[in-house]
C-alpha cells in the first residue's frame, strides 16, 4: 500500500501522537456506527459524516484552551468529540432521545453545549460564521483572553456574509480564527469549477487579515498552525484565517451518492493521505507503541461507541412538554 512518508523526527511526545489517536479513531469510529444507525432508521433527518476531516479539528483542539468557543456548520459529530463532549449524549441527539445534549430537539445538526463551550451546529450555511465573530466580540469586551474557532467548509467560503464579517472582524480586532475546512467538494461541485479563486486564506489579505494553507490530512500541521493562530489572536492582532486543506471520504450527507467523484479518486487518498494512518506510522516508527497495542485501542474505541449506541436506543424519546423548554434564556437580573 502506498503511503506518505512521514518524518524521522516528528515534533511531539508519545502521550500526544497516542492522544491524537484515540481522539481521531473516536470519531472515526463514532461516525461510521453514526451511519450504521441512520441506515437502521433510528437517525432521522440529514446526516453529515466527517469521516476523512478528523485531524482538523483533533489538530486544532490541542492548540485550544479551557474557555475558548468552537461554532460550526452541520458536518459538527467530530468538533462535539474533539472538545470533550459525550459520545452516550452526541449519539442520543443523533436519535432524537431525551439522553442528547438538545433533549432530542435538535437532532445531528443543531447541538449545544455551554459547558463545553461548544456553541452549535448550524443548519444554514455559513450562518455560523457571524455568530462566531460575535462570540469573539462578547471575548473582545470582557477582555478575557479567550479564542473563538469560528469552522466553515470551501462552499460557505463563497457566502457573502463571510466576506462582511471577514471586514467586521478585523475593523474591530476580533480574536476569532476562521477554519475553512476545504474538502474540495462542498455539497458536490468541487472547488475547480465553482470558485475563480480557489485560495480561500489570500481572501483575507483585502481586510488586512493574516491567514495560511494547512495540511489538514497531518494532525500535527494543524496543530502547529493553530497554535501560531491562537497566539496571534491572543496577542491582540485580531483575526486570522486557517485554510485546512482537507478530504471527506463520505459523500456530502449520508443521501449523497457522491457521483461527481470516482472510487479511485477517494481510495488514493485513503491509502496516500489518511491522518489516522499516518499518526499510526509515526507511533510505530517511533516504538512508541506495537501493533497489538494499537488493535487494543481500537477495540477499546469501539466498545465506547458501542456503549453509546445502546444509550442512544435505550434512552426515551423526549416529553410532549419539553418542547416548550428552553424557547427564552434567563432574563431575571444577575444580582437579584
Amino acid at each position: 500500500m502506498a503511503t506518505r512518508k512521514p518524518p524521522a523526527k516528528p515534533n511531539t511526545s508519545k502521550e500526544e501522537l497516542l492522544t491524537f489517536y484515540r481522539e481521531m479513531l473516536l470519531i472515526r469510529r463514532f461516525e461510521e456506527k453514526a451511519g450504521q444507525l441512520y441506515g437502521m432508521g433510528l437517525i432521522g433527518g440529514f446526516c453529515h459524516l466527517y469521516i476523512g476531516q478528523e485531524a482538523v479539528v483533533v489538530g486544532l483542539e490541542a492548540a485550544a484552551e479551557e474557555g475558548d468557543k468552537r461554532v460550526t456548520s452541520y458536518r459538527d459529530h467530530g468538533h462535539m468529540l474533539a472538545c470533550g463532549m459525550d459520545p452516550k449524549g452526541v449519539m442520543a441527539e443523533l436519535t432524537g432521545r431525551e439522553g442528547g445534549y438538545s433533549k432530542g430537539k435538535g437532532g445531528s445538526m443543531h447541538m449545544f453545549s455551554k459547558e463545553r463551550h461548544f456553541y452549535g451546529g448550524h443548519g444554514i450555511v455559513g450562518a455560523q460564521v457571524p455568530i462566531g465573530a460575535g462570540l469573539a466580540f462578547s471575548d473582545k469586551y470582557k477582555d478575557n483572553g479567550r479564542v473563538t474557532f469560528t469552522y466553515f467548509g470551501d462552499g460557505a467560503a463563497n457566502q457573502g456574509q463571510v466576506a462582511e464579517t471577514y471586514n467586521m472582524a478585523q475593523l474591530w480586532s476580533l480574536p476569532v480564527i476562521f477554519v475553512i475546512e476545504n474538502n474540495q467538494y462542498a455539497m458536490g461541485t468541487s472547488v475547480k469549477r465553482s470558485t475563480m479563486s480557489p485560495d480561500f486564506w489570500e481572501r483575507g489579505a483585502s481586510y488586512g487579515i493574516a491567514g495560511e494553507a494547512v495540511d489538514g490530512m497531518d494532525v500535527l500541521a494543524v496543530k502547529a498552525a493553530g497554535e501560531k493562530a491562537v497566539a496571534h489572536c491572543r496577542a491582540g492582532k485580531g483575526p486570522y484565517i486557517l485554510e485546512i486543506m482537507t478530504y471527506r471520504y463520505r459523500g456530502h450527507s449520508m443521501s449523497d451518492p457522491a457521483k461527481y467523484r470516482s472510487r479511485e479518486e477517494v481510495q488514493k487518498i485513503r491509502e496516500e493521505r489518511d491522518a489516522i494512518e499516518h499518526v499510526r506510522e509515526l507511533i510505530l516508527q517511533g516504538k512508541h507503541a506495537t501493533e497489538d497495542e494499537l488493535k487494543e485501542i481500537d477495540k477499546e474505541i469501539k466498545a465506547v461507541v458501542n456503549e453509546a449506541a445502546e444509550f442512544a436506543k435505550e434512552s426515551p424519546e423526549p416529553a410532549l412538554d419539553e418542547l416548550y423548554t428552553d424557547i427564552y434564556a434567563d432574563t431575571a437580573p444577575q444580582n437579584a
